[in-house]
């Protein structure tokens, strides 16, 4: 492709030995300086296939604000400039600057003095930092959005319009996104010139391999039900989803009790456990993370095994979402969906959207698969009625005399047959709890 010295040594820095589809594709139209829409499934390299065009645009020679790469969290943001830190090692003199909630904002106002080349942060920050004249990022060459439908869904694009909005230059805009919300059309058509929409969905290498395992709370809490299922596998790393951040609070506390060690993720917490949470996320110090949904779109947790949900969230999209924090790469995962009756419609639904749930039960050690959620057991009553008329709808039969007496008496057959067969199994179920009963004397 042409690349840079130095963009091929960020990639070299990255371990890459060849790039995704997603990368690929944006990188010859980001080289054309087309305005791109990418969608794209979360862990398919969508970070570095904006990084990657990135690099090829920045000019040291210029000391201003060159490129701003906008996520709507902070969390997604510390992620972003984790990676972009290997961009100033393969660039020697490249500046990259994380602006976000929760960072001093003295210190953050003194490292942007000297201009950065780059900046990276949430929308709510960039667009406060330049309404009050502390940055100028109006004349920049490239603006990214990531996880656009994210930015849309929380309301944030709207400070991104207000910067946008009193843009002098033409900047080449990118947008990356896991799908393409009608919300998100109005701005595209506003902004974008004549934006390519690359699609890259079917990539096989990273179809996740996802076990989906329903279990059954039953009368039990999502914490008792999850208490009982975590001795049935071995983790590298476990997400574990709650909906809302009370639920994730309750939920850590309940498994730190019972001697787990635990990683809480969500909004809930102070911008300084969540920088720190970040940190602990990305050493992988911790087995079990207990998240809320923040922590499903756009965070790339590597090495997890194992998935599990405690309840279904109502918007169904992040189910797909949590599930694929695992199967990565072409691996294999599993992920737990604990249910009770409130979550059988969600159930339903996903299903019916392709997904294979299949229910399971941890118990004594052992995993026992359980009957489909939609087998429906026939009653004895049922079998008796439907047996009655086969008796009473029989075709091609002559009518005898006493035919209605002959009738009567077979269904009555068919009734003793039934109670003499609820009888045996009666005395089969005595039998087998006395065996258990003497056993457990000796």
């Amino acid at each position: 492709m042409n690349m840079k010295e130095s963009t091929v040594k960020f990639i070299e820095l990255n371990g890459f030995k060849e790039l995704t589809k997603i990368q690929e594709a944006c990188i010859r139209m980001a080289a054309k300086d087309k305005d791109i829409v990418a969608i794209s499934k979360t862990g398919t390299g969508k970070t570095h296939a904006f990084l990657i065009p990135v690099m090829e645009k920045i000019d040291l020679q210029e000391d201003n604000i060159q490129v701003v790469i906008s996520a709507p969290t902070r969390e997604l943001a510390m992620q972003i400039y984790s990676r972009a830190k290997l961009m100033s090692e393969a660039m020697s003199g490249l500046r990259i600057r994380l602006l976000s909630g929760g960072l001093d904002s003295n210190r953050m106002k003194e490292s942007l003095k000297q201009l950065p080349h780059i900046i990276i942060g949430t929308p709510g920050k960039i667009r406060d930092l330049y309404v009050n004249n502390v940055i100028r990022v109006d004349k920049v060459k490239m603006f990214i959005i990531d996880e656009a439908d994210m930015t849309l869904e929380y309301g944030f694009l709207e400070d991104i319009d207000v910067v946008f909005a009193s843009m002098k230059s033409n900047p080449e805009i990118m947008c990356f996104s896991a799908t393409l919300p009608e919300g998100l059309k109005p701005f595209i058509k506003k902004y974008l010139s004549n934006p390519q929409i690359i699609r890259v969905e079917d990539n096989e290498e990273f179809n996740p391999k996802i076990e989906h395992i329903l279990i059954n709370c039953k009368h039990k809490s999502y914490d008792e039900a999850l208490l009982d299922i975590l001795g049935g596998f071995n983790p590298y790393v476990c997400l574990i989803f709650a909906n809302t951040r009370e639920e994730c609070s309750k939920t850590a506390l309940t498994l730190k009790k019972n001697g787990y060690k635990v990683l809480e993720l969500h909004g809930g917490l102070e911008s300084r456990e969540r920088q720190k949470a970040m940190k602990a996320l990305a050493s992988k110090e911790y087995t079990y993370v207990v998240a809320s949904d923040v922590a499903s779109r756009g965070i790339d947790v590597d090495g997890v095994s194992h998935v599990v949900s405690l309840g279904f969230p109502s918007d169904l999209s992040f189910y797909t979402h949590r599930a694929g924090r695992t199967g990565r790469n072409g691996r294999e995962g599993v992920c737990f969906a604990l249910y009770n009756e409130n979550d059988l419609k969600a159930i339903d639904t996903l299903t019916k959207q392709g997904i294979n749930f299949v229910p399971k039960s941890f118990r004594n050690g052992e995993w026992r698969m359980l009957k489909p959620l939609n087998f429906k057991r026939v009653s004895r009553s049922e079998i008796r009625e439907k047996e009655i008329a086969k008796t009473l709808n029989r075709k091609n039969e002559k009518v005898k005399p006493n035919y209605k007496k002959k009738k009567t008496q077979a269904i009555n057959r068919i009734k003793q047959k039934e109670r003499q067969a609820y009888i045996r199994q009666k005395i089969k179920e005595e039998k087998k709890a006395r065996y258990k009963a003497n056993h457990k004397e000796y």
